[in-house]
C-alpha cells in the first residue's frame, strides 16, 4: 500500500513551528506514562484537527514512532484535510468488528508517523468508543507506538471525548480565543474532570 503524502502539509513559518515544538516538549516532559493523549475543543473550527496532525508529525520528526488516531466518528475532517481521496476503512470499522487494526494502519511519507482514520461516520460513536473493543485497542497500540495522538470530537457538541478520557493518559483542550466564552470552556474542563480524565493543559489558538 502506498504511503500517504502528508509532508506537504507541515507548517512552514518559524513561529508556528516553534509553538508546535513547545507543545511537543511539554507533552514529552509530562512523564513517561503519558503516551496516549487526546486533543479536543468546545466547538468545531478551533484548529484541533490541524493541531493534532502538526503535533503528531513533529513528534515523528523528533524520532518517535507516532500514531495519529482519528476518533471523530460523527464528523471527521482529517481525511479530507490531508486530501486522501480513496475510500479508507478506519476506526469505526474496527469497533464494529469489520476490520482488524493492521488493516487500518496507514503509513505516511514522514518516517515514524502512521494514521488510523475515522472510517465510516456513525451515529452511535459514544457507544462504540465506550465499548470493550476500544478498551483493548489503546493498551495494544501503546505497545507498538511511543505516542498516540487522538483527534477527538468537540466536547461541547458530543460527549465522545469524556467517554474516552479515562482510557487515555491525558487530554489537551484547544481553545480558539475568537470563538467561545470562558464559561463555555470551563464547562468542558469540568466535564473532563468529572469523567475521570486527566487534563494536561490548554492550547490557545488564534491568538
Amino acid at each position: 500500500m502506498n504511503k500517504i503524502a502528508v509532508k506537504r502539509f507541515l507548517v512552514q513559518d518559524f513561529q508556528s513551528s516553534e509553538a508546535i515544538k513547545t507543545l511537543r516538549t511539554n507533552i514529552i516532559f509530562s512523564g513517561t506514562s503519558i503516551k496516549a493523549v487526546a486533543l479536543t475543543s468546545f466547538s468545531a473550527s478551533e484548529g484541533k484537527s490541524s493541531l493534532c496532525f502538526q503535533l503528531a508529525a513533529s513528534m515523528a520528526l523528533a524520532g518517535k514512532r507516532v500514531l495519529l488516531l482519528d476518533t471523530d466518528l460523527r464528523k471527521s475532517v482529517l481525511q479530507s484535510r490531508l486530501r486522501v481521496r480513496e475510500r479508507v476503512d478506519g476506526l469505526s470499522h474496527y469497533l464494529s468488528g469489520l476490520a482488524n487494526v493492521n488493516e487500518l494502519l496507514r503509513e505516511t511519507d514522514i518516517p515514524g508517523l502512521y494514521i488510523i482514520f475515522a472510517g465510516a461516520l456513525v451515529p452511535n460513536s459514544a457507544e462504540l468508543l465506550g465499548g470493550e473493543s476500544f478498551d483493548k485497542l489503546i493498551p495494544a497500540l501503546k505497545e507498538v507506538f511511543d505516542y498516540i495522538i487522538v483527534d477527538a470530537a468537540p466536547l461541547g457538541q458530543v460527549v465522545d471525548c469524556a467517554v474516552m478520557a479515562p482510557k487515555l493518559d491525558g487530554v489537551v483542550v484547544v481553545v480558539d480565543t475568537t470563538h467561545n466564552s470562558y464559561k463555555l470552556e470551563r464547562r468542558i474542563l469540568d466535564q473532563l474532570k468529572r469523567s475521570g480524565g486527566k487534563v494536561l493543559g490548554v492550547v490557545l489558538n488564534g491568538v
